[in-house]
């Protein structure tokens, strides 16, 4: 994988001081702080929820979960890393987390769910904007579209009765 720090968004002079410019800058810096808000949340969610699985079935999902939270965290570097290579400024919002008290595995899994879909939505808006224009960030988002994907389809399965 390439550093991010080998990584080089400069606009070129041509487009310094170019408003349209500066203004899609923004709009990606804003989309991707809105990803780094969900991975920051990823991180805390994941980890609480490693600590809430009871059972028989303990071990091995107490070690998915921090997995996941591990990887959020790893998300929420790359994407800061795009967001300076950007000259953005990297937010420290974490994104929403709200205590349901509900604990069941099922429940749990359900949340996650849901937390998945939502970045999901925010990546494809990346990708939207990204199209076409800036193929660093386009790529990016695809790699991750893939990646948040299989977990939505991995945690489906999960959901599965039978």
């Amino acid at each position: 994988m390439a550093k991010m720090s080998a990584i080089r968004s400069v606009k070129s002079e041509k487009q310094k001081g170019d408003n349209n410019t500066d203004k899609y800058y923004a709009q990606l810096v804003q989309v991707l702080n809105e990803m780094l808000e969900c991975e920051y949340a990823g991180v805390i969610r994941y980890s609480h929820y490693s600590l809430m699985i009871f059972g028989y079935n303990r071990i091995p999902i107490v070690k998915w979960f921090r997995e996941q939270s591990a990887e959020s965290l790893q998300h929420a570097e790359e994407i800061g890393e795009h967001i300076t290579t950007l000259g953005g400024h990297p937010s420290l919002t974490i994104g929403k987390l709200a205590e349901t008290f509900k604990h069941s595995m099922e429940e749990i899994l359900r949340e996650s769910l849901q937390h998945e879909k939502t970045q999901i939505k925010t990546l494809y808006k990346l990708l939207e904007i990204t199209a076409n224009k800036h193929l660093i960030l386009e790529e990016f988002a695809r790699k991750m579209i893939v990646e948040e994907e299989t977990h939505v389809a991995e945690v489906e399965k999960m959901l599965r009765k039978k």
